[in-house]
């Protein structure tokens, strides 16, 4: 990454060369040229037509609701990733694509449902419920059937999501 005084406002943590990049980058995507990505666009990307969890990002990026990620959503979501992107944000980050409802707690059907996408037909139904409702049991540290934020942060304190959220898009 470029110093820190070359940095953006609005956390974003590129400075104005990695931006030009980064549009350029966003604009290979957006293959209708509509100044948008649409979730199709990414899907074209090898990289990310298998992976499971492609549309729970883009959701969680998508912060207008709108279905496509705008190039300022674009920064933004990817800025919190980076390797300069600060552990709070990867954490807000791991828990919206674990909140699929979008109601600020990880439910048992949230659960399930991520989990389901992840680990496809390799656990059948009953035993991916029981891992869910283990899990929930482990972080539901109040006892109201679901996972709030900070349950999740002191449930995933060992697990360094900082690093398993971080991405190098500048390989120096």
């Amino acid at each position: 990454m470029g110093n820190n005084q070359n940095k953006t406002e609005n956390n974003i943590n590129f400075n104005k060369q990695e931006l030009k990049i980064l549009y350029k980058n966003f604009q290979n995507l957006d293959t209708d040229k509509s100044g948008s990505i649409e979730p199709g666009e990414l899907f074209n990307v090898p990289e990310l037509k298998e992976n499971p969890i492609v549309q729970r990002i883009i959701s969680v990026f998508d912060k207008n609701n709108d279905g496509k990620i705008s190039f300022y959503e674009f920064v933004t979501g990817l800025s919190s990733l980076t390797n300069s992107g600060n552990q709070e944000d990867k954490l807000k980050i791991a828990f919206q694509i674990y909140d699929i409802n979008n109601d600020g707690y990880i439910s048992n059907g949230d659960l399930f449902n991520l989990l389901k996408l992840l680990v496809g037909e390799n656990l059948t139904n009953i035993q991916l419920q029981q891992l869910v409702d283990r899990t929930i049991i482990a972080a539901d540290k109040d006892l109201d059937g679901k996972i709030g934020y900070e349950e999740f942060c002191d449930f995933v304190q060992d697990m360094k999501i900082d690093e398993m959220f971080s991405l190098n898009i500048f390989q120096k």
